[in-house]
């Protein structure tokens, strides 16, 4: 199972070689990797900002700790989550599952109406936490395809959401950053890479009821 291989492989790479780019054929399979991620009722809410300009990188790294991986890695994917969704947003994936799968829009309104119903219930709080969280799921998928494409990466929580927003713009586009991802070929002197992965056994991760 080669996606087993890639997991055990891949680590959170701590350095990586500012002189190594990834390929355009490899960069658009993880890129396909994030748009086939699962989601809640397949809704996506949430756009990926894929940063390459060096500059525009020079300016979020203090806004992530001052880490390294934000410049010197070849890629910088930030996940962002939608923080709120009105009904356009339901009626935008209503119309593109009913031209997808070639069915009447007007068939798909019951459904539409229940995802709103849903989103409707929540607080503001409980609807950016929700999005938020399909962000993950989309990276598990970036993570993993890097693995199985031994392209290294790290995803990396440790940044202020409120500067990273500012930078770059997002509030007013109704967008908050949620997780960052680096991507590239680690540095040779990147000593995280040869110590040993450390996870729980099965035994202690797995419980059958």
């Amino acid at each position: 199972m080669k996606l087993l291989e890639g997991l055990k492989w891949r680590y959170a790479t701590k350095k990586f070689d500012n002189t190594k780019k990834i390929s355009d054929s490899d960069l658009e399979k993880i890129k396909e990797a994030i748009q086939f991620s699962a989601s809640s009722y397949g809704l996506q809410l949430y756009k990926v900002l894929i940063v390459e300009d060096k500059a525009v990188r020079e300016k979020l790294k203090p806004a992530a700790w001052g880490q390294g991986q934000i410049t010197d890695a070849s890629h910088l994917f930030i996940f962002c989550n939608y923080s709120d969704v009105n009904r356009d947003g339901i009626d935008e994936f209503i119309h593109l599952k009913a031209k997808t799968q070639g069915i009447d829009s007007e068939a798909l309104k019951p459904y539409g109406d229940f995802i709103e119903s849903k989103w409707n219930d929540k607080t503001a709080e409980e609807k950016s936490n929700w999005t938020a969280k399909q962000t993950y799921i989309a990276l598990g998928n970036l993570l993993a395809a890097c693995g199985e494409l031994e392209i290294d990466s790290c995803p990396m929580e440790g940044f202020e959401a409120e500067q990273i927003d500012e930078i770059l713009g997002l509030k007013e586009k109704g967008l908050t950053a949620a997780v960052l991802a680096t991507v590239g070929y680690r540095a040779a002197e990147d000593e995280t890479a040869m110590q040993e992965k450390v996870r729980k056994s099965k035994e202690m991760l797995f419980e059958t009821i």
